[in-house]
């Protein structure tokens, strides 16, 4: 515990104000994901939105995991709301090990690249929930051709 105040005081130099925003998403995002799945099940799982921010925050919130001890899927499902939040679909992938190997489960987005994932036999693979993903802005709509627009009430 007495590395914390130094982790974030690193943070705060690294990734200024808005990366202690993206840390604190993420404990508070593991921490939901870990209770809905105990109380629910992985359907009971809606992590909050993710703040606005840059690509490069995804380091940010993997780290941020790490510190706090997610586990495998904790850390899946909280990176996959990230990556929804930016539009990009993520698959959730849980696997297992053959019984005779011992038996051990591991779960992982698919296109992360991931050791753990080498001999695992595919139980399931999950797509984003509906309303992940935020919806495409609508294009402006342009006024006729040839008329001027008011900007009278």
């Amino acid at each position: 515990m007495a590395d914390l105040p130094r982790a974030l005081l690193l943070l705060l130099r690294r990734h200024g104000p808005r990366g202690l925003r993206v840390a604190a998403w993420a404990v508070r995002a593991r921490r939901r994901v870990r209770r809905q799945l105990a109380h629910g099940g992985l359907d009971a799982v809606r992590p909050p939105a993710p703040p606005p921010g840059a690509d490069t925050d995804r380091d940010v919130v993997l780290r941020t995991l790490r510190h706090a001890g997610a586990n495998c899927l904790e850390r899946s499902l909280v990176l996959q709301r990230w990556d929804a939040g930016r539009r990009v679909p993520r698959t959730l992938v849980i696997g297992v090990t053959a019984p005779s190997a011992g038996f051990h489960a591991h779960a992982w987005l698919d296109g992360d690249p991931d050791p753990h994932r080498d001999g695992m036999t595919e139980l399931l693979r999950r797509p984003p929930p509906d309303g992940w993903l935020p919806a495409r802005p609508s294009p402006p709509t342009a006024g006729r051709r040839g008329q001027a627009r008011s900007t009278r009430p």
